[in-house]
Formats: C-alpha cells, sequence, structure tokens
C-alpha cells in the first residue's frame, strides 16, 4: 500500500487548529496557557474567544487546579503547555485534582520526546505516557499527523473524562485524510501483512511506513498498526494482528519502560505470547540537538525500525 503525502506541518499545528474549531462549536470549550500560547498555536481560540481564554503565566499547577474547578460549572477545559510542564511538574494535582476526581480536563501536551531537538534534555520528557496511563480513570491519545491531531482534539471534547493529548513541535508528512474519523480507543490498520505487524504512535508511525516500505522492498509483508490510543489500548486489534503474524514490532518516542510497547507486552504476555521487538529510548535522558538527528542516535528512527522487524521475524 502506498501512502499519500498530503503536505508537511508540525502535529502542534494541528491541534491549534482543532481548538480555533472546537471554539467555533462548542460554547463550554475554555482554554488555559501556561505562557506558552504561541508554542501551543493557541492564539487562534484566544483571538476569536478572549472570554473564554486563561493565560495563567508559568503557574502549571495553579493552571490545573483551575482547569479541574471549571469542570463543576460544567466547562471543558483544554490546557496548554510543554508535555514536560504538562506531566512531570504537576503530577501530584493532576492525579489529585483530576483523576481521582475525574474530571473532564483535557490536558494537552506539546513539544514531547526527543524531537523537541535543541531544547535538550530538561525539557524532552520520555516518561509521560507512562505517568499519565498508570492513572486511573485517564485517557492517553499520541496522534501521528497533522490531521489526525486536529481530529483527536475535536473528538476528545465529545468524551466525558480526563484526557492527554500527546504531540510534538517538528514538520512532519501528513497521511491522514482530513475527512478520517478518530474513534478514541479503536486502532487504525494502515496496511495489512502476514509476515510481520508493526504497532507504532506519534511521529513513529510515519518511520513505521517508511520501515514498512523498505521491508517490502525486501519481500517481508508488514501489517501496519497506527495505536494513537495508547490507553484505552485497542487489544483486540494487536491479538488479531500477531495471531496472523507472529511476532511485533512497537516503535514510539517515549522510554520503553511505561509506554506504548509495554502496554503491548502486557495484552501479548497474558493472552499470546510471541517475539516482540521494541524501538524506544532505552532508559537515558536526550540531550540538545536537531530532531532527526537526535532520533538516529536514540534508535528510534527508520532504520531501526526496519532492525527490529527482522529480528523479530528470526524469533519466530
Amino acid at each position: 500500500m502506498s501512502f499519500e503525502i498530503l503536505g508537511n506541518k508540525d502535529t502542534r499545528s494541528g491541534f491549534g487548529e482543532g481548538l480555533s474549531e472546537l471554539g467555533k462549536i462548542n460554547q463550554d470549550v475554555v482554554a488555559l496557557c501556561a505562557d506558552l500560547t504561541g508554542s501551543l498555536k493557541m492564539d487562534a481560540f484566544q483571538k476569536e474567544h478572549p472570554e473564554r481564554f486563561f493565560q495563567v503565566g508559568i503557574a502549571e499547577a495553579n493552571m490545573m487546579g483551575m482547569a479541574a474547578g471549571m469542570t463543576i460549572g460544567g466547562k471543558i477545559p483544554f490546557t496548554g503547555t510543554f508535555a514536560n510542564f504538562s506531566t512531570g511538574r504537576v503530577y501530584d494535582q493532576i492525579r489529585q485534582s483530576i483523576a481521582y476526581s475525574q474530571k473532564n480536563v483535557k490536558i494537552c501536551a506539546s513539544h514531547a520526546g526527543l524531537t523537541l531537538g535543541e531544547d535538550g534534555a530538561t525539557h524532552q520528557i520520555l516518561e509521560d505516557i507512562g505517568m499519565i496511563r498508570m492513572l486511573p480513570n485517564m485517557t492517553v491519545i499520541v496522534p501521528a499527523d497533522f490531521n489526525q491531531t486536529k481530529q483527536a482534539t475535536i473528538a476528545i471534547a465529545k468524551h466525558y473524562g480526563p484526557v492527554y493529548l500527546r504531540f510534538g513541535r517538528p514538520v512532519m508528512p501528513i497521511f491522514v485524510k482530513p475527512d478520517a474519523e478518530f474513534i478514541i480507543g479503536k486502532a487504525d490498520v494502515l496496511q495489512e501483512g502476514t509476515d510481520v505487524t508493526i504497532i507504532a504512535c506519534g511521529h513513529l508511525v510515519w518511520k513505521s511506513i517508511e520501515a514498512a516500505k523498505i521491508l517490502s522492498e525486501q519481500g517481508i509483508s508488514v501489517e501496519l498498526i497506527n495505536m494513537h490510543t495508547i490507553k484505552p489500548l485497542d487489544a483486540t486489534a494487536i491479538l488479531k494482528s500477531v495471531s496472523k503474524t507472529s511476532c511485533v514490532v512497537t516503535a514510539e518516542e517515549h522510554m520503553r519502560n511505561g509506554g506504548l510497547g509495554e502496554a503491548v507486552a502486557q495484552v501479548l504476555g497474558e493472552h499470546l505470547p510471541r517475539p516482540h521487538e521494541f524501538v524506544a529510548v532505552n532508559d537515558t535522558f536526550g540531550e540538545s540537538g536537531s530532531p532527526m538527528e537526535l532520533m538516529t542516535k536514540y534508535g528510534i528512527d527508520t532504520q531501526n525500525i526496519v532492525a527490529a522487524a527482522l529480528k523479530a521475524i528470526s524469533r519466530k
């Protein structure tokens, strides 16, 4: 299967467009930002709905508390800041005031993972998916491109309960159709195959598409799954695919511990043990550098996915 590139854009812009559209169609949607309006692409919402936009400054813990309180009045708050500040800095507030209380807060986190690039290790959070998916009542979504991020942003407003939406800064190819339906908790099977399953999320979906093409040229049939929802995980899709291919690769811009790969491994360990290779950052912090250079150095680029697929097949 070939994938049509519909353009190139960063996923954070998909969030910005989705939020702007939500502002027009749902009067209960409010937005809060911690001094990063431009970086989160929340400018349009702020301009169009100034009475529903709250700039809280560099006070992320207060922002989470405010958001939780706004839900009591029926509002649907979307908080915006970098992924590091959306999770690590405010984990206590998320746990106590949002997850425990099942508040209808949408935690929208940009600049996640290594592809934050030059800002370096202190900002490149690689453990956020694990932190948040361990919390009861949370939904965790990591869309693959600009269009899917926009679709996910709109979809989570209709979902009642706390949501963590993770996206990024680098410009990446757009391949999801603009009219595609986004269903929380249902994986997208991008390509059917018989030799190996590749399950990816976020920026690693495009890298997996590239890897699948290389593997196809070697005569290897890849089943490719875009697992945009990490929690609730589509276990049915995983088991259906791996029962056919008998091996799997997971690919993510996250630590090996706690992320997509670990979630998939839990499903397979309980129901269908099969060879499983992980493409993820291996228990280390990042560093300053260009996004693509960092992906290569830390083992999460296209060639790493190809190598992992070949290894998984060899272990059948």
